[in-house]
């Protein structure tokens, strides 16, 4: 009963990572899931039977992958979510939940203030119109002065909230949670979320999806941005309502969506990715070798601590 399952995509499709000497340094052997491959409820009920620990990534973790490990007395998350967790099951269970808040934080906002600009200055569009032989342009905007609305004012909201006022932008945010957590000159300010809304030229997701899993942005929300105003999301896919987000780029509304997330990985299966306004990545957003880095040795360091 000393088994550990390892199933973060960049740890498995690595084959390794050295954090993970120390679990075995501790006498546990260490278990990797199928490299590079987000495991299936049907893998988890087979690979955690017997283990009393397990790294997870960002796979769901069902009620029924929680009977089936009867072993089991900790979770450690290599990043902050929990969502994907059956909470109550776990709590049930006796199973402790962890997560390594802040291990992403930097790589995530870099990733938000890179569609900034990629959606400021059409670099998408541009690159695959050249790639396409299309010698064709866009009217680009200057950052400077414009308004960026964060959505969920934390960690990763106050890194992004930095580098906008570095550049000269103005940064408004709704923060339901802690209000007052991050303060820095006049251009930056804490508003309800009609406010930041309609008020912003950028708004950028950093918050959980609501418990009932209804969208946050809907037509309604929509509705209420700036007229070609751009929405980031690198928190959850299913903060949004992908068919009501592609109405909104139909007839002009929405300017563009950027992505780095998705209600179905991968989202092969939906038009939403096709549309020349929508720039996508493949849920990197904290997939950078020093966040990695900084994430497994908090989930390693939850796993010692707790076992």
């Amino acid at each position: 009963m000393n088994k550990i399952l390892v199933t973060p995509r960049s740890i498995t499709a690595a084959g390794w990572h050295p954090a993970l000497e120390r679990l075995k340094a501790s006498g546990y052997d260490v278990v990797l899931s199928q490299a590079g491959v987000l495991p299936s409820e049907a893998e988890l009920c087979r690979l955690l039977p017997g283990c009393i620990g397990y790294l997870a990534g960002v796979e769901k973790i069902s009620s029924a992958v929680l009977q089936s490990a009867r072993d089991l007395r900790v979770i450690s998350r290599n990043g902050v979510g929990t969502d994907g967790i059956d909470l109550d099951a776990a709590r049930q269970l006796a199973i402790k939940v962890l997560n390594a808040p802040g291990s992403n934080a930097r790589g995530v906002a870099e990733l938000a203030m890179a569609f900034i600009f990629s959606a400021a200055r059409s670099i998408s569009f541009s690159d695959s119109a050249i790639k396409d032989e299309r010698w064709t342009r866009r009217m680009g905007a200057e950052l400077k002065g414009k308004t960026l609305g964060i959505v969920g004012c934390g960690r990763i909201g106050k890194e992004l909230a930095l580098m906008a006022l570095a550049i000269g932008m103005n940064v408004v945010a709704f923060e339901p949670v802690a209000p007052g957590f991050f303060t820095y000159d006049d251009r930056f300010s804490y508003a309800p979320l009609d406010a930041v809304v309609s008020g912003s030229d950028f708004i950028s997701l950093h918050c959980p999806p609501a418990a009932d899993g209804r969208p946050m942005v809907d037509r309604r929300f929509l509705s209420r941005m700036k007229p070609g105003a751009t929405l980031i999301n690198t928190a959850r896919g299913e903060l949004v309502g992908e068919g009501d987000v592609l109405a909104a780029l139909a007839v002009g509304t929405l300017g563009a969506y950027a992505t780095d997330v998705f209600v179905e990985e991968p989202p092969f299966s939906s038009p939403l990715f096709r549309h020349e306004q929508v720039i996508c990545t493949a849920h990197i957003g904290g997939y950078t070798a020093e966040s990695v880095d900084r994430a497994m040795e908090d989930a390693v360091n939850n796993i010692l601590q707790n076992l």
